[in-house]
Protein backbone atom coordinates (compact mmCIF):
# COMPACT_ATOMS: atom_id res chain seq x y z
CA UNK A 1 0.00 0.00 0.00
CA UNK A 2 3.04 2.36 0.90
CA UNK A 3 4.65 1.66 -2.70
CA UNK A 4 1.10 2.15 -4.34
CA UNK A 5 0.71 5.45 -2.57
CA UNK A 6 4.02 7.21 -3.43
CA UNK A 7 3.25 6.62 -7.06
CA UNK A 8 0.35 7.80 -6.54
CA UNK A 9 1.85 11.21 -5.13
CA UNK A 10 4.12 11.46 -7.88
CA UNK A 11 7.26 9.60 -6.10
CA UNK A 12 7.69 6.39 -8.57
CA UNK A 13 11.03 5.82 -7.80
CA UNK A 14 9.84 4.23 -4.66
CA UNK A 15 8.69 1.74 -6.58
CA UNK A 16 12.15 0.81 -8.30
CA UNK A 17 13.73 -1.76 -6.37
CA UNK A 18 17.34 -0.30 -5.42
CA UNK A 19 19.54 -3.46 -6.59
CA UNK A 20 18.40 -2.89 -9.99
CA UNK A 21 21.39 0.00 -9.97
CA UNK A 22 24.16 -3.01 -9.12
CA UNK A 23 22.62 -4.87 -11.98
CA UNK A 24 22.93 -1.64 -14.39
CA UNK A 25 26.26 -0.06 -13.39
CA UNK A 26 28.65 -3.00 -15.17
CA UNK A 27 26.69 -2.37 -18.91
CA UNK A 28 26.68 1.50 -18.56
CA UNK A 29 29.56 1.66 -21.17
CA UNK A 30 27.48 -0.61 -23.66
CA UNK A 31 24.61 1.42 -23.32
CA UNK A 32 26.18 4.36 -24.12
CA UNK A 33 27.81 3.17 -26.92
CA UNK A 34 24.36 2.06 -28.12
CA UNK A 35 22.76 5.46 -27.36
CA UNK A 36 25.40 7.22 -29.23
CA UNK A 37 25.01 5.02 -32.48
CA UNK A 38 21.05 5.54 -32.59
CA UNK A 39 20.88 9.52 -31.29
CA UNK A 40 23.77 10.13 -34.64
CA UNK A 41 21.96 7.44 -37.21
CA UNK A 42 18.04 9.18 -36.41
CA UNK A 43 18.88 12.61 -35.53
CA UNK A 44 21.10 14.17 -38.32
CA UNK A 45 22.09 17.77 -36.35
CA UNK A 46 24.45 15.08 -34.52
CA UNK A 47 25.87 13.13 -37.08
CA UNK A 48 29.19 15.26 -37.36
CA UNK A 49 31.59 12.48 -37.81
CA UNK A 50 34.58 14.76 -38.59
CA UNK A 51 33.91 16.93 -35.50
CA UNK A 52 35.78 15.13 -32.64
CA UNK A 53 34.78 17.68 -29.79
CA UNK A 54 31.06 17.54 -30.83
CA UNK A 55 31.12 13.92 -30.43
CA UNK A 56 33.10 14.21 -27.07
CA UNK A 57 30.35 16.54 -25.61
CA UNK A 58 27.23 14.27 -26.61
CA UNK A 59 29.39 11.61 -25.27
CA UNK A 60 29.62 13.46 -21.90
CA UNK A 61 25.67 13.86 -21.77
CA UNK A 62 25.02 10.33 -22.42
CA UNK A 63 27.05 9.23 -19.89
CA UNK A 64 26.67 11.85 -17.14
CA UNK A 65 22.31 11.20 -17.80
CA UNK A 66 23.30 6.92 -17.71
CA UNK A 67 25.64 7.25 -14.41
CA UNK A 68 22.81 9.86 -12.76
CA UNK A 69 19.85 7.64 -13.62
CA UNK A 70 21.30 4.71 -12.13
CA UNK A 71 22.38 7.25 -8.97
CA UNK A 72 18.76 7.95 -8.76
CA UNK A 73 17.53 4.34 -8.68
CA UNK A 74 19.79 3.44 -6.28
CA UNK A 75 19.11 6.38 -3.94
CA UNK A 76 15.46 8.15 -5.03
CA UNK A 77 16.57 11.23 -2.68
CA UNK A 78 19.90 12.14 -4.95
CA UNK A 79 20.68 15.67 -5.44
CA UNK A 80 19.51 16.18 -9.15
CA UNK A 81 21.42 19.70 -9.44
CA UNK A 82 24.74 18.35 -10.87
CA UNK A 83 22.45 16.85 -14.11
CA UNK A 84 19.50 19.69 -14.23
CA UNK A 85 22.48 22.49 -13.58
CA UNK A 86 24.09 20.39 -16.81
CA UNK A 87 20.98 20.36 -18.92
CA UNK A 88 20.35 24.24 -18.52
CA UNK A 89 23.93 24.35 -19.69
CA UNK A 90 23.14 22.68 -22.41
CA UNK A 91 19.94 25.00 -23.46
CA UNK A 92 21.42 27.84 -22.82
CA UNK A 93 23.99 26.15 -25.39
CA UNK A 94 21.29 25.88 -27.92
CA UNK A 95 20.03 29.35 -27.57
CA UNK A 96 23.41 30.52 -27.89
CA UNK A 97 23.78 28.76 -31.20
CA UNK A 98 20.69 30.17 -32.63
CA UNK A 99 18.81 26.56 -32.24
CA UNK A 100 16.13 25.49 -31.36
CA UNK A 101 15.24 22.46 -28.82
CA UNK A 102 13.82 20.22 -30.84
CA UNK A 103 17.29 18.25 -32.09
CA UNK A 104 18.09 18.19 -28.33
CA UNK A 105 14.67 16.49 -27.21
CA UNK A 106 14.22 14.24 -29.80
CA UNK A 107 17.79 13.02 -28.83
CA UNK A 108 16.46 12.25 -25.27
CA UNK A 109 13.14 10.61 -26.41
CA UNK A 110 15.81 8.25 -28.46
CA UNK A 111 18.00 8.09 -25.79
CA UNK A 112 15.24 6.70 -23.61
CA UNK A 113 13.76 4.67 -26.41
CA UNK A 114 17.23 2.74 -26.17
CA UNK A 115 16.92 2.51 -22.22
CA UNK A 116 13.99 0.87 -22.19
CA UNK A 117 14.76 -1.59 -24.96
CA UNK A 118 18.07 -2.65 -22.57
CA UNK A 119 16.16 -2.75 -19.46
CA UNK A 120 13.39 -5.07 -21.24
CA UNK A 121 15.66 -7.07 -22.52
CA UNK A 122 17.14 -8.01 -19.27
CA UNK A 123 13.93 -8.54 -17.37
CA UNK A 124 13.97 -11.97 -17.49
CA UNK A 125 17.64 -12.43 -16.46
CA UNK A 126 16.50 -9.57 -13.26
CA UNK A 127 13.03 -11.88 -12.59
CA UNK A 128 11.43 -8.26 -12.93
CA UNK A 129 7.28 -8.26 -12.28
CA UNK A 130 5.08 -5.92 -15.01
CA UNK A 131 4.50 -3.95 -11.81
CA UNK A 132 8.27 -3.10 -11.43
CA UNK A 133 9.04 -3.01 -15.20
CA UNK A 134 5.75 -0.09 -15.17
CA UNK A 135 7.72 1.72 -12.54
CA UNK A 136 10.74 1.57 -14.29
CA UNK A 137 8.94 3.24 -17.24
CA UNK A 138 7.61 5.51 -14.88
CA UNK A 139 10.29 7.00 -13.90
CA UNK A 140 12.39 6.67 -17.24
CA UNK A 141 9.72 9.15 -18.75
CA UNK A 142 9.64 11.23 -15.52
CA UNK A 143 13.40 11.82 -15.68
CA UNK A 144 13.50 12.41 -19.32
CA UNK A 145 10.82 15.11 -18.52
CA UNK A 146 13.06 16.71 -15.38
CA UNK A 147 15.87 16.88 -18.09
CA UNK A 148 13.76 18.27 -20.67
CA UNK A 149 12.36 21.35 -18.48
CA UNK A 150 16.01 22.01 -17.38
CA UNK A 151 17.13 22.25 -20.92
CA UNK A 152 13.85 24.56 -21.52
CA UNK A 153 14.70 26.70 -18.65
CA UNK A 154 18.26 27.31 -19.71
CA UNK A 155 17.19 27.58 -23.30
CA UNK A 156 14.34 30.55 -22.21
CA UNK A 157 16.90 32.40 -19.71
CA UNK A 158 19.51 32.37 -22.62
CA UNK A 159 16.82 33.56 -24.89
CA UNK A 160 15.63 36.22 -22.61
CA UNK A 161 19.30 37.69 -21.93
CA UNK A 162 19.79 38.00 -25.71
CA UNK A 163 16.82 39.57 -26.37
CA UNK A 164 17.66 42.06 -23.23
CA UNK A 165 20.91 43.09 -24.28
CA UNK A 166 19.58 43.23 -27.95
CA UNK A 167 16.81 45.65 -26.83
CA UNK A 168 19.35 47.61 -24.88
CA UNK A 169 22.03 47.31 -27.76
CA UNK A 170 18.76 48.91 -30.29
CA UNK A 171 18.09 51.60 -27.72
CA UNK A 172 22.06 52.54 -27.76
CA UNK A 173 21.13 52.56 -31.49
CA UNK A 174 18.76 55.14 -31.53
CA UNK A 175 20.25 57.16 -29.27
CA UNK A 176 23.57 57.08 -31.62
CA UNK A 177 20.97 58.18 -34.65
CA UNK A 178 19.06 60.78 -32.98
CA UNK A 179 23.04 62.46 -31.46
CA UNK A 180 23.10 66.34 -32.54
CA UNK A 181 25.47 66.55 -34.07
CA UNK A 182 25.13 63.52 -35.93
CA UNK A 183 27.36 60.33 -34.96
CA UNK A 184 30.52 59.41 -37.48
CA UNK A 185 29.33 56.88 -40.00
CA UNK A 186 31.62 53.74 -38.60
CA UNK A 187 30.17 54.64 -35.59
CA UNK A 188 26.74 53.76 -36.33
CA UNK A 189 27.83 50.81 -38.30
CA UNK A 190 29.81 49.79 -35.56
CA UNK A 191 26.64 49.86 -33.41
CA UNK A 192 24.15 48.76 -36.24
CA UNK A 193 26.14 45.74 -36.33
CA UNK A 194 26.05 44.53 -33.24
CA UNK A 195 22.64 45.54 -32.60
CA UNK A 196 21.58 42.65 -35.97
CA UNK A 197 20.34 46.03 -37.42
CA UNK A 198 20.86 46.44 -41.36
CA UNK A 199 21.80 49.86 -42.52
CA UNK A 200 19.19 50.76 -44.83
CA UNK A 201 19.98 53.58 -47.50
CA UNK A 202 17.29 55.96 -45.98
CA UNK A 203 15.23 56.15 -42.67
CA UNK A 204 12.00 58.02 -41.28
CA UNK A 205 12.02 58.60 -37.65
CA UNK A 206 8.42 58.55 -35.85
CA UNK A 207 7.48 60.47 -33.10
CA UNK A 208 4.37 58.87 -30.27
CA UNK A 209 1.98 60.88 -28.36
CA UNK A 210 3.14 59.39 -24.68
CA UNK A 211 -0.71 59.45 -23.63
CA UNK A 212 -1.52 56.75 -26.50
CA UNK A 213 1.16 54.41 -25.23
CA UNK A 214 -0.61 53.87 -21.60
CA UNK A 215 -3.09 51.18 -22.76
CA UNK A 216 -1.08 49.17 -25.52
CA UNK A 217 1.92 48.93 -27.19
CA UNK A 218 2.00 48.71 -31.11
CA UNK A 219 3.45 45.70 -32.26
CA UNK A 220 6.15 46.76 -35.04
CA UNK A 221 7.66 44.71 -37.28
CA UNK A 222 11.45 43.83 -36.38
CA UNK A 223 13.53 46.01 -38.24
CA UNK A 224 11.81 48.69 -36.67
CA UNK A 225 14.19 50.74 -34.32
CA UNK A 226 11.56 51.61 -31.06
CA UNK A 227 12.20 53.16 -27.47
CA UNK A 228 8.55 53.68 -25.91
CA UNK A 229 10.25 54.76 -22.71
CA UNK A 230 11.50 57.82 -23.65
CA UNK A 231 9.92 61.18 -23.34
CA UNK A 232 8.60 61.43 -26.51
CA UNK A 233 8.51 57.96 -27.55
CA UNK A 234 10.29 57.59 -30.56
CA UNK A 235 10.58 54.79 -34.09
CA UNK A 236 13.02 54.64 -36.87
CA UNK A 237 11.51 52.99 -39.90
CA UNK A 238 14.00 52.15 -42.44
CA UNK A 239 13.72 52.82 -46.18
CA UNK A 240 9.91 54.27 -45.24
CA UNK A 241 9.54 54.86 -48.98
CA UNK A 242 9.81 50.72 -50.22
CA UNK A 243 7.06 49.30 -51.63
CA UNK A 244 4.32 48.79 -49.18
CA UNK A 245 6.23 50.51 -46.49
CA UNK A 246 3.80 53.06 -46.03
CA UNK A 247 0.71 50.87 -45.57
CA UNK A 248 2.89 48.69 -43.22
CA UNK A 249 3.78 51.61 -41.38
CA UNK A 250 0.34 53.01 -41.14
CA UNK A 251 -1.08 49.33 -39.96
CA UNK A 252 1.04 49.21 -37.34
CA UNK A 253 0.54 52.50 -35.92
CA UNK A 254 -3.40 52.19 -36.59
CA UNK A 255 -4.68 53.93 -33.22
CA UNK A 256 -2.21 55.77 -32.49
CA UNK A 257 -1.01 59.64 -32.57
CA UNK A 258 1.44 58.89 -34.66
CA UNK A 259 3.81 61.58 -36.46
CA UNK A 260 6.36 60.46 -39.55
CA UNK A 261 9.13 62.54 -39.92
CA UNK A 262 10.46 63.02 -43.54
CA UNK A 263 12.91 60.58 -45.08
CA UNK A 264 16.28 61.07 -45.02
CA UNK A 265 20.04 59.40 -45.30
CA UNK A 266 20.51 57.16 -41.95
CA UNK A 267 23.20 59.87 -40.61
CA UNK A 268 20.07 62.65 -40.59
CA UNK A 269 18.02 60.81 -38.15
CA UNK A 270 18.55 63.54 -35.77
CA UNK A 271 16.70 65.94 -38.36
CA UNK A 272 13.61 63.84 -38.84
CA UNK A 273 13.03 63.42 -35.45
CA UNK A 274 13.04 66.90 -34.99
CA UNK A 275 10.68 67.78 -37.48
CA UNK A 276 8.40 64.83 -36.33
CA UNK A 277 8.45 66.26 -33.03
CA UNK A 278 7.82 69.95 -33.85
CA UNK A 279 4.85 68.23 -35.74
CA UNK A 280 3.78 65.98 -32.79
CA UNK A 281 3.86 69.37 -30.93
CA UNK A 282 1.99 71.45 -33.04
CA UNK A 283 -1.01 68.42 -33.64
CA UNK A 284 -0.89 68.56 -29.62
CA UNK A 285 -1.39 72.29 -29.37
CA UNK A 286 -4.45 72.15 -32.39
CA UNK A 287 -2.65 73.96 -34.62
CA UNK A 288 -2.02 70.85 -37.09
CA UNK A 289 -5.21 69.04 -37.39
CA UNK A 290 -5.04 65.03 -36.33
CA UNK A 291 -7.11 63.80 -38.46
CA UNK A 292 -7.51 59.86 -38.79
CA UNK A 293 -4.42 58.22 -39.71
CA UNK A 294 -0.73 58.40 -39.74
CA UNK A 295 0.46 62.18 -39.97
CA UNK A 296 3.09 62.67 -41.91
CA UNK A 297 5.16 65.92 -41.63
CA UNK A 298 6.09 66.30 -45.04
CA UNK A 299 2.64 67.05 -45.61
CA UNK A 300 2.56 70.41 -43.23
CA UNK A 301 6.12 71.87 -44.01
CA UNK A 302 4.75 75.40 -44.44
CA UNK A 303 3.23 75.21 -41.13
CA UNK A 304 6.44 73.80 -39.97
CA UNK A 305 8.38 76.55 -41.53
CA UNK A 306 6.14 79.40 -40.23
CA UNK A 307 5.62 78.43 -36.34
CA UNK A 308 10.22 77.97 -36.40
CA UNK A 309 10.34 80.60 -34.19
CA UNK A 310 7.10 82.32 -33.29
CA UNK A 311 8.84 84.80 -31.38
CA UNK A 312 9.65 86.37 -34.43
CA UNK A 313 6.14 85.60 -36.09
CA UNK A 314 4.75 87.40 -32.95
CA UNK A 315 7.02 90.57 -33.87
CA UNK A 316 6.07 90.26 -37.20
CA UNK A 317 2.20 90.36 -36.72
CA UNK A 318 2.99 93.12 -34.35
CA UNK A 319 4.00 95.01 -36.68
CA UNK A 320 2.16 93.98 -40.10
CA UNK A 321 -1.38 93.83 -38.25
CA UNK A 322 -0.82 97.25 -36.13
CA UNK A 323 -3.67 99.10 -38.27
CA UNK A 324 -6.10 96.85 -36.84
CA UNK A 325 -5.19 96.72 -33.05
CA UNK A 326 -7.89 99.62 -31.56
CA UNK A 327 -10.72 97.36 -33.21
CA UNK A 328 -12.46 95.69 -30.92
CA UNK A 329 -11.43 91.61 -31.19
CA UNK A 330 -14.68 90.49 -33.59
CA UNK A 331 -13.83 93.28 -35.64
CA UNK A 332 -10.64 92.00 -35.53
CA UNK A 333 -11.00 88.59 -36.53
CA UNK A 334 -13.57 89.94 -39.44
CA UNK A 335 -11.47 91.67 -41.47
CA UNK A 336 -8.22 89.62 -40.50
CA UNK A 337 -10.20 86.78 -42.05
CA UNK A 338 -11.24 88.94 -45.02
CA UNK A 339 -7.72 89.96 -45.96
CA UNK A 340 -6.47 86.36 -45.67
CA UNK A 341 -8.84 85.36 -48.14
CA UNK A 342 -8.08 88.03 -50.32
CA UNK A 343 -4.78 87.57 -50.40
CA UNK A 344 -5.21 83.99 -50.62
CA UNK A 345 -7.50 84.13 -54.22
CA UNK A 346 -5.29 86.53 -56.10
CA UNK A 347 -7.51 89.67 -54.99
CA UNK A 348 -10.45 88.00 -56.17
CA UNK A 349 -13.44 89.57 -54.29
CA UNK A 350 -16.07 86.95 -55.53
CA UNK A 351 -13.88 83.89 -54.63
CA UNK A 352 -13.29 85.78 -51.66
CA UNK A 353 -17.23 85.36 -50.87
CA UNK A 354 -17.33 82.09 -51.76
CA UNK A 355 -14.43 81.23 -49.60
CA UNK A 356 -16.34 82.80 -46.69
CA UNK A 357 -19.84 81.79 -47.51
CA UNK A 358 -20.80 85.87 -47.15
CA UNK A 359 -22.14 88.18 -49.84
CA UNK A 360 -20.19 89.82 -52.16
CA UNK A 361 -21.52 92.74 -51.27
CA UNK A 362 -20.29 92.28 -47.67
CA UNK A 363 -16.95 91.13 -48.97
CA UNK A 364 -16.45 94.35 -50.71
CA UNK A 365 -17.38 96.65 -47.66
CA UNK A 366 -15.06 94.84 -45.41
CA UNK A 367 -12.34 95.30 -48.30
CA UNK A 368 -13.03 99.34 -48.26
CA UNK A 369 -12.46 99.11 -44.56
CA UNK A 370 -8.98 97.50 -44.56
CA UNK A 371 -8.10 99.83 -47.49
CA UNK A 372 -8.37 102.31 -45.15
CA UNK A 373 -6.90 101.38 -42.64
CA UNK A 374 -3.87 99.63 -44.36
CA UNK A 375 -3.12 101.99 -47.21
CA UNK A 376 -0.75 101.73 -49.74
CA UNK A 377 0.98 98.71 -47.58
CA UNK A 378 -1.08 96.98 -49.75
CA UNK A 379 0.27 97.88 -52.96
CA UNK A 380 3.49 96.42 -51.54
CA UNK A 381 4.29 93.33 -53.01
CA UNK A 382 6.58 92.30 -49.81
CA UNK A 383 4.70 93.34 -47.33
CA UNK A 384 1.39 91.39 -48.44
CA UNK A 385 4.13 88.45 -48.07
CA UNK A 386 3.90 89.73 -44.72
CA UNK A 387 0.61 89.81 -44.23
CA UNK A 388 -0.13 86.61 -45.84
CA UNK A 389 2.15 84.96 -43.19
CA UNK A 390 1.29 86.46 -40.11
CA UNK A 391 -2.34 86.03 -41.23
CA UNK A 392 -2.00 82.25 -41.65
CA UNK A 393 -0.53 82.20 -38.10
CA UNK A 394 -3.48 83.93 -36.54
CA UNK A 395 -5.74 81.75 -38.27
CA UNK A 396 -4.20 78.25 -37.38
CA UNK A 397 -3.45 79.45 -33.77
CA UNK A 398 -6.85 80.71 -33.75
CA UNK A 399 -8.28 77.33 -35.01
CA UNK A 400 -9.57 79.40 -37.85
CA UNK A 401 -10.36 78.66 -41.49
CA UNK A 402 -6.79 80.04 -42.79
CA UNK A 403 -5.10 76.65 -43.79
CA UNK A 404 -8.22 74.60 -44.49
CA UNK A 405 -10.18 76.49 -46.76
CA UNK A 406 -10.32 74.43 -50.32
CA UNK A 407 -10.09 76.87 -53.04
CA UNK A 408 -13.44 76.66 -55.56
CA UNK A 409 -13.32 75.20 -58.53
CA UNK A 410 -12.09 77.41 -61.45
CA UNK A 411 -15.57 76.85 -63.32
CA UNK A 412 -17.43 78.48 -60.44
CA UNK A 413 -15.47 81.80 -60.77
CA UNK A 414 -15.72 82.04 -64.11
CA UNK A 415 -13.02 84.29 -65.99
CA UNK A 416 -15.04 87.23 -65.91
CA UNK A 417 -14.87 87.35 -61.45
CA UNK A 418 -13.88 90.73 -60.27
CA UNK A 419 -10.50 91.50 -59.32
CA UNK A 420 -9.99 93.77 -56.41
CA UNK A 421 -6.86 95.60 -56.12
CA UNK A 422 -5.99 97.85 -52.57
CA UNK A 423 -5.98 100.79 -53.00
CA UNK A 424 -8.14 102.01 -55.53
CA UNK A 425 -7.13 104.99 -58.04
Amino acid sequence: MADEGSTAYGHPWADVPRELADHMRPHLDEVADDMMLEIQTRVREYDRPGDGSYSGTLRLAVERVLHYFVDRVADPGHDPTSVTDFFRAIGRGEAGEGRSLDAMQTAMRVGGMVAWRRITAGADALHASPRMLGAVGEVLMQFQDELAAAAAEGYSQARAAVAGEMQRRRKRLLDLLFADPPAAPEAIADLAAAAHWPLPRTIAAVALGRHHQDSRHPAFPPDVLADLTRRTPSLIVPDPDGPGRAKLVDRALSGTLAVVGPTVPVVEAARSIQWARKTLWLVQRGVIEAESGVIRSVEHMSTLILFQDEELITSLADLRLAPLAHLRASQQDRLAETLLAWLQSGRNANEVAMRLHVHPQTVRYRLRQLEELFGDQLLDPDLRFDLEIVLRARALLAGGPGEHIAPPAREAVGDSAEVVSFPRG
